[in-house]
């Protein structure tokens, strides 16, 4: 491999990094409509994270189900995981409540955004 190309090849790679921090971290295709998920699917005391739909369902107590946008309020990244009953942010840290999506940890200011949630039988319908 040529310096030149060996350095092309670097900045690429840099430049794929910085745009992956600055905004949604992924590419991920939009979903239009409700998403629907089991009931079963998703732990108390904890949550899911629905990529497609962009958003999050958690379960805080048994039966209560709560769901919200799975896009970070400080700079629009996805959300990572739900941990100890928190929603993290891996691109800086933030962190909100699995009750109502308050925010726990900075840098966010603001919460994030609820999404609707029906419960049909053993199915779950989340308004995107």
């Amino acid at each position: 491999m040529s310096r030149r190309a060996f350095v092309a090849g670097a900045c690429a790679v840099g430049c794929l990094a910085v745009a992956g921090c600055a905004g949604g971290g992924e590419p991920e295709s939009e979903q239009t409509g409700p998403v629907q998920i089991p009931v079963g699917d998703v732990p108390v005391g904890g949550g899911v994270i629905l990529r497609p739909g962009r958003v999050v369902v958690t379960q805080p107590e048994p039966g209560v189900f709560q769901a919200f946008s799975a896009v970070c309020t400080h700079q629009s990244c996805l959300v990572s995981a739900v941990n100890q009953s928190r929603i993290v942010c891996r691109c800086h840290g933030s962190q909100f409540a699995i009750e109502d999506g308050a925010v726990l940890v900075g840098p966010a200011q603001e919460p994030l955004p609820s999404r609707t949630v029906a419960v049909s039988g053993d199915m779950l319908t989340i308004g995107t």
